[in-house]
This record gives C-alpha cells, sequence and structure tokens, in this order.
C-alpha cells in the first residue's frame, strides 16, 4: 500500500532541507574523520569484500570507503535527489530503488557487509524483521551488518528521533540487540557515537563529552546500580555478525 506521506517527504528529501549534501566532494572532508574512523573499525578487513549500503544517502560512507582501498562497493537509496547529489559529487554506484527490493534481489551470501546508516528508525515495527531477515539471508556466514540508528538511551535522543518526520522509531542496546539476535544473528556489538579527536576544536569536544559522560555514568549508578556498558550518545553503532 503506497504511503502519500513517506512519497512526498522522499521525494523532497534534500530540498526540503533533511539532507544537506555539499556542493563538491571536498565539502565532505568535516565528516571524513569519523566516517574512517567507521571504515577502519568495522568494515571487514579484506579490501575487496562485497559491500552494499542501503539508504546510502548521497554517499559519503562509500566516499569514504573506497578512499580506503574498498573497491566491491554499492549504494542504494529510496530518494531521488540523494542520488542525484551522489552523482553530482562523483560518487559511484549508488541506485534509486526500494531497500528491501534491492536485498531480495541479490543471492544468499553474496555479500560480505550490509551497512544500514539511519535506515531503521524510518521503518515501522512490521516492516523491521522482513528487512533484518532480508539482510541475514544476503550476508556471507562471518559478514557483518553495520546499523547506526537513534539511541533512546540518551536524553537527547528526542532531536534525532523526532527531527524527521520520516523516523518511526528509536532502539536502545538492548531493544536492537533483541531484533538482531532473534533474527539470527550469532553476536552484536554496540558502540557509542562519541566525538573523533582530529584537531583542537575536535579534541575540545572530546574531553567535554567525557566529562558529560562520566556524570551521566554517575546518573545511571545512582538510580539503578549499574557501572557498565551504558551508551548516552544521542545516536549509537551496531556491528552484528552473522
Amino acid at each position: 500500500m503506497s504511503d502519500p506521506l513517506r512519497e512526498r517527504l522522499y521525494a523532497s528529501y534534500v530540498s526540503s532541507g533533511q539532507a544537506r549534501p555539499p556542493s563538491d566532494a571536498s565539502g565532505l572532508a568535516p565528516r571524513l574523520p569519523y566516517l574512517l574512523r567507521l571504515v577502519d573499525r568495522h568494515f571487514p578487513p579484506q579490501r575487496d569484500a562485497r559491500v552494499l549500503e542501503v539508504g546510502c544517502g548521497y554517499g559519503a560512507l562509500l566516499y569514504a570507503a573506497r578512499e580506503r582501498g574498498y573497491a566491491d562497493l554499492a549504494g542504494v537509496d529510496v530518494a531521488p535527489e540523494q542520488v542525484e547529489a551522489a552523482r553530482a559529487l562523483g560518487i559511484d554506484g549508488v541506485e534509486q530503488g526500494d531497500l528491501l527490493a534491492s536485498l531480495d534481489a541479490r543471492p544468499a551470501a553474496s555479500l560480505d557487509a550490509v551497512v544500514a546508516f539511519d535506515v531503521l528508525e524510518h521503518f515501522r515495527r512490521d516492516e523491521l524483521l522482513p528487512f533484518v531477515d532480508a539482510v541475514h539471508r544476503v550476508l556471507a556466514p562471518g559478514g557483518r551488518f553495520l546499523v547506526h540508528v537513534p539511541n533512546a538511551e540518551s536524553p537527547f535522543f528526542g532531536q534525532i528521533r523526532y527531527g524527521d518526520l520520516t523516523h518511526e522509531l528509536a532502539f536502545t542496546r538492548q531493544s536492537l540487540a533483541q531484533l538482531l539476535l532473534a533474527s539470527g544473528f550469532a553476536r552484536v556489538d554496540v558502540f557509542e557515537d562519541a566525538p573523533v579527536p582530529h584537531g583542537l576544536k575536535s579534541r575540545l569536544r572530546a574531553v567535554v563529552w567525557a566529562a558529560i559522560r562520566a556524570a551521566l555514568r554517575l546518573y545511571a549508578a545512582a538510580e539503578t546500580g549499574e557501572t557498565s556498558g551504558q551508551v548516552f550518545t544521542r545516536n549509537l553503532l551496531a556491528v552484528a555478525v552473522r
């Protein structure tokens, strides 16, 4: 069944200001330290790994992966303006299409990694299992599913959860692991979305964040007795292994 609200919002995702692609590839520089760290830490180590990013937007993560030497990369996004922006930036391999259909069209065990960066929050609950099951099917044994979502455990997650009318959900480390493990993944590791020091300003941000995080851990320990494992950043990253 069609969804007129989704269709209209995705059709104008860039022109409505929800996505802000740079005018040229040099404009990707502010995001690159974070994206390169993500690639370095969580992508398969083999540079010939087969990687698909679903909901890739204008392709910033694919650009970072290519900078690190990955070649077998593909991306799909439902928003035509995002795909046009990727092509304007010279980022190859980005196609427009339905995310689930793009997974269903691929053979079983044909990928080494699937990335869903800021994607699962756009699904309704009844849409989650078909999508995650499709990811599990296309991953080879030992393949990785990288998931970046709003973190409902953060005291400030509401700005992310409600900052886009196409958002339906937010997750905690427990609820996301529940979904992924119930779908057959063998292991799920969850990481904070902390600042990446790469200059004076970002180093100061990292120091301030560490102080804020310590205060939040103290609060959580006082209320619940829990002293480890908390994730407080407004987004979180999970890596599920098939």
